[in-house]
């Protein structure tokens, strides 16, 4: 690995990439893009030629043929959390700014313009072939994995790759990345505090709390530290994992979203398997995994927003950076109140210390 990147004093060429990765067969392909100084997307591009191919994110291509595929095994991520769902794609919904998939298993909100890079991945995994569709934003940063299962109608999944192949297959070409903007909490403006409290009850559907920030130009942290303990306060950093293993335990149906800058993706419904493996905590279920990092957790808040009736109560976990993790919410058909006990096991999570310097100060 050092002896490729000492011999260039610019990125690697995707000759350079294929060997690191020779070298590296176990690593992860985001561990390994960036142990070497690359973009994932980079380091997939690399094998074009290689049983890669590129593809055009074209949704009203995609999904439709996604629906066509059977089982697959659908994988959004950001740096802490890991969420996989396997089922068929179902009912899609498109738009210019924001695209739904609305299926029992695979439920995701795709923002089109962060769907910049497209690969069509074949690799050999001993007798076997492991076929995956991937995405990438432009930053390089993937959006979303669609993986193929044991079940998937592969004659389908080829006319799919098919109809997306983009003209160019060169070998050799990688793609153009840009450098993300680091992540700025925003500075609350003066008086924002009552505008915030006013229009925060005022709320009759959770949905209008993204408005909201959007108009007082405020962060979703931001927002929670300045309403009032009435409806946000700070948990202890250990409630995920308490959350996780309370409603396994206590059968609650839940709703967990990981999201990143192109697709939110979202589980509803009982979970069982809850595994802690070194700083990770695993939900490892027939048709939903979990995989996330308790050590990148810096803040928990529970947080309650105004419903069609009464309201509905989250809980959400923050990086160091005050970017979200992941956030749940308890299962709740529309029309419906929120259910009494996930809002008892929302309710009873330990608070943090911090609650009490929060509520002296108002």
């Amino acid at each position: 690995m050092n002896a490729v990147l000492e011999t260039v004093e610019t990125k690697p060429t995707a000759d350079q990439i294929r060997w690191a990765r020779e070298q590296n067969p176990k690593m992860r392909d985001r561990d390994l893009a960036d142990h070497i100084g690359i973009s994932e997307a980079e380091l997939v591009a690399s094998f074009v030629g290689h049983g890669t191919h590129r593809v055009a994110p074209d949704f009203d291509v995609l999904f439709p043929g996604l629906k066509q595929l059977g089982e697959v095994m659908a994988l959004t991520r950001n740096e802490s959390a890991v969420h996989e769902k396997i089922g068929p794609f179902d009912k899609f919904i498109n738009g210019k700014r924001a695209a739904l998939m609305l299926g029992e298993q695979i439920d995701t909100r795709m923002f089109p313009s962060n769907w910049v890079h497209g690969f069509a991945v074949e690799r050999s995994d001993g007798k076997d072939v492991r076929r995956s569709l991937q995405f990438f934003d432009a930053h390089g940063d993937a959006v979303q994995k669609i993986h193929a299962r044991p079940s998937t109608d592969l004659e389908a999944w080829d006319r799919l790759v098919t109809a997306l192949l983009l003209e160019n297959q060169s070998p050799g070409l990688l793609p153009e990345v840009r450098q993300a903007e680091p992540f700025c909490r925003k500075q609350p403006s003066e008086g924002v505090v009552s505008v915030l409290r006013d229009r925060w009850q005022a709320m009759t559907d959770p949905h209008q709390f993204h408005g909201m920030l959007r108009d007082l130009d405020l962060d979703r942290l931001s927002a929670f530290e300045l309403v009032g303990e009435a409806w946000a306060w700070p948990l202890d950093r250990g409630s995920v994992p308490a959350l996780l293993r309370l409603a396994a335990s206590e059968a609650i149906p839940i709703m967990c979203f990981v999201g990143n800058r192109g697709c939110i993706q979202i589980h509803s419904g009982r979970i069982n398997m809850v595994i802690d493996k070194g700083p990770w905590i695993n939900v490892m279920d027939p048709t939903f995994h979990l995989h996330l990092r308790t050590d990148h957790i810096h803040e928990i808040w529970a947080v309650r927003k105004p419903a069609d009736i009464g309201h509905v109560t989250s809980v959400e976990a923050f990086d160091r950076e005050g970017r979200q993790v992941i956030q749940f919410f308890g299962v709740r058909g529309e029309g419906n109140a929120e259910r009494s006990d996930w809002r008892g096991l929302a309710e009873n999570l330990p608070r943090s210390d911090r609650s009490l310097t929060l509520g002296a100060a108002e």
